[in-house]
């Protein structure tokens, strides 16, 4: 298979595409229209992006192994296949246009010298024959097609010698620096010349061809895009010194006229215009080509024919898409339907090798650039493309939007790791950072961060949702699955740790597995040693423990975890009534429930933000005991969940009288409530047995319930009005 070096394979088609149709027919239109400073202008802009696209790419390619496909290549395995495949598309679609784009410039060419007609569908006629001949030249070889653009870059070299060389007779008598009144506006300029400095990327685009793409791309690149840079200039300020901005406006093939000898300025404009448009033909399928095996688009493209798997369905693809360029016939139309395609693409090529330098650690590119040249790229582009056409940045975005969610959706995988896992991580280990270096005393606006134990029950579902409710929209939750096993030793493997399951999924829930040879010690073991920095987990959240009341093993894990000082959450769940109708909560409180109090606030208020809960009516009910005044306790308890910022009912119930005990009132009031939160208080662990049987007989009355025990960096909320009587 025949490999090409860095002359042949990207520095040569890149030239030959850069100095194309752009330089012979329309540099002389963008003079007379921007005047020499303007002129100037847009060709540094545009080279500007083609000089930091050109640079990332470079960065990028010597990375990564760059195979077939290039710069598609490049975005698939940097930013992943949705990215790279959307980009890859649009990019591929915009080179199929380029080719119309030069072959149309031909004909206007072609048609002018030999006195043919000059209407659009002379052009279209003289375009689509132009396209028949060439793509069968690069069907029978891609060999012969590269070996002629030596004969082209000849032909180039000598008719801009005759044009610099040549005399003009529209000699202007003042040189106009910047845009007239009448002249058409800059950005319609800089949106027909940009397609000059897209070149570059004919070059890349034969990743797949050279024999060593690392060294190849990054010196050829730049090469051709300082070269066509130094000819744009030097060529803008020769024909405003030698032309009248007027003539220059209206005569598309000037340099023809003022050339010294006019048949090499035809030789020039036919050869970089066809080899411009063979580059587009080699380039393009080959993109489709890599995109297809990567099963971006139809398995049809990838097919290749011959030694060299020459992409000859693709070819044919690209050929029906430049046919309709072609159709179009209006030159400069098409160049800024080709300006939206690659300025999109540049501005992604731009921002992956950003991401990259900035995330991923193992971004070691042997050619070094500063990382800012990437952003700086970025921001051009879609700068450019706003100032150019807002509405056809939109569209562009929109149809790329639409690609990128429809690769998302078919969920194509590629064996290598996208830059995305490492910005995350980058991300993340920053953020951590700023989190942990803050301390945070007082809990008073609480991000829970839950482990949780769920068991394997039938209604474990229940308890997974109400967690990740509690949890609200930021904070996190950890279930863990505790195994069972005193004579295996061997653990999980940290691979199979990870349980990756649709219900955890769909809830947004992290799951592990554990291998433990005692559950109680497994609880404690966890709750001492899971967690990072920045994110501890200060919640721990499970069943009720029924049955348990006499196990001194369970006593020892409650007073661990009482140590540990963790927010505890038991749920004990009503199988019959489940969470009712998802319209009642009610907050008991009492006068030791100071910290307690401030807690069930917390998770009401993310209750009532979850869509199941969100039309819940909140009650909170504190029992009197000692005959306050119930104006006085409305008042202040009114103020308290005031300043948490959620709207709740008071329900004030005096006892002073009847002395019944606490659980006796809630069982009279919240018979029928969907969930009921009332507060674990102070009690010494040899009392564990007699609190347990007091709420399963609590339990057996009203439904489901969650018992809430509050860490000590809550505040502590003064209910105690006992002094304060009426």
């Amino acid at each position: 298979m025949q490999k090409f070096g860095t002359f042949s394979g990207v520095f040569t088609p890149s030239i030959l595409t850069i100095v194309g149709v752009i330089m012979y027919m329309r540099l002389g239109w963008v003079v007379g229209n921007a005047g020499l400073i303007g002129a100037i202008g847009i060709i540094v802009l545009a080279h500007l992006i083609a000089v930091t696209t050109g640079l990332s790419v470079s960065s990028v390619a010597t990375d990564k192994k760059i195979g077939a496909g290039g710069i598609y290549h490049v975005l698939s395995r940097s930013m992943g296949i949705p990215i790279g495949g959307s980009i890859g598309i649009a990019l591929s679609i915009g080179t199929a246009f380029s080719i119309a784009l030069y072959l149309i410039g031909f004909a206007e060419s072609f048609n002018a010298f030999f006195g043919f007609g000059m209407s659009i569908n002379d052009f279209r006629l003289t375009g689509t024959l132009a396209l028949i001949a060439l793509t069968l030249l690069a069907l029978i070889s891609t060999s012969v097609a590269l070996k002629s653009q030596y004969i082209i870059l000849a032909a180039i070299i000598i008719s801009l010698v005759s044009v610099f060389f040549g005399a003009s007779e529209f000699t202007p008598n003042s040189i106009p620096l910047f845009s007239t009144m009448d002249a058409v506006p800059l950005e319609v300029v800089f949106a027909v010349f940009f397609p000059a400095v897209t070149g570059f990327t004919a070059g890349i685009a034969m990743s797949g061809d050279l024999k060593d793409p690392k060294k190849s791309i990054p010196s050829g690149t730049l090469f051709a895009i300082g070269g066509g840079l130094l000819i744009y200039l030097a060529l803008a300020v020769f024909l405003a010194v030698t032309v009248d901005s007027e003539v220059l406006k209206t005569e598309y093939n000037i340099l023809m006229k003022i050339a010294l000898f006019a048949p090499a300025v035809v030789a020039g404009i036919w050869g970089a215009t066809l080899s411009s448009a063979l580059g587009g033909i080699l380039g393009g399928p080959r993109i489709i080509q890599a995109m297809s095996i990567d099963k971006v688009t139809p398995k049809l493209f990838g097919f290749g024919k011959g030694k060299n798997k020459e992409p000859v369905n693709a070819m044919l693809l690209v050929f029906i898409i430049a046919e309709a360029g072609i159709l179009i016939g209006e030159l400069d139309i098409i160049a800024r339907v080709v300006s939206m395609f690659y300025l999109t693409a540049y501005g992604f090529i731009n921002i992956s090798f950003f991401l990259e330098s900035w995330a991923n650690p193992d971004f070691q590119p042997t050619f070094k650039i500063k990382r800012w040249i990437g952003l700086l790229g970025f921001i051009a582009c879609f700068t450019v493309m706003f100032k150019l056409d807002m509405f056809a940045m939109l569209a562009a975005l929109a149809v790329i939007g639409a690609l990128y969610f429809g690769l998302q959706k078919k969920e194509v995988q590629l064996q290598s790791n996208d830059v995305w896992r490492s910005v995350w991580e980058n991300v993340v280990n920053k953020g951590l950072k700023r989190i942990d270096a803050r301390v945070v005393n007082i809990d008073s606006n609480w991000n829970p961060n839950v482990i949780l134990f769920s068991g394997q029950s039938t209604h474990q579902s229940y308890l997974l949702e109400l967690a990740k409710t509690i949890s609200g929209r930021t904070g996190i939750v950890t279930n863990f699955k505790l195994i069972l096993d005193k004579n295996n030793h061997r653990p999980f493997k940290k691979t199979e740790q990870v349980i990756r399951d649709d219900n955890f999924k769909d809830l947004g829930i992290f799951a592990r597995q554990i291998k433990v040879d005692n559950i109680y010690k497994g609880i404690t073991n966890i709750a001492t040693t899971f967690g990072f920095s920045g994110v501890e987990p200060n919640t721990i959240m499970m069943g009720w423990p029924k049955g348990l009341e006499s196990s001194e093993e369970y006593a020892e894990m409650t007073q661990t975890l009482l140590y540990l000082d963790y927010n505890l959450l038991y749920l004990d769940f009503d199988r019959k009534t489940k969470f009712g109708n998802y319209h009642t909560v009610d907050l008991w409180w009492r006068e030791t429930d100071s910290k307690n109090a401030e807690m069930m606030l917390n998770i009401a208020r993310f209750i009532i933000a979850s869509p199941k809960w969100n039309n819940t009516n909140i009650r909170v009910l504190f029992v009197n005991n000692n005959n306050v005044n119930k104006a006085l306790i409305n008042s202040k308890i009114s103020k308290l969940v005031e300043d948490l910022r959620v709207n709740v009912e008071i329900i004030i119930i005096n006892n002073a009288v009847e002395q019944e005990s606490f659980y006796t009132i809630i069982k009279q009031h919240s018979k029928t409530t969907d969930l009921t939160l009332v507060g674990i208080p102070n009690f010494k662990i040899e009392k564990q047995a007699e609190f347990i049987l007091k709420n399963n007989q609590l339990f057996e009355t009203i439904g489901s319930t969650l018992l809430v025990k509050a860490a000590n960096n809550f505040n502590v909320l003064d209910l105690n009005f006992s002094k304060e009587k009426a």
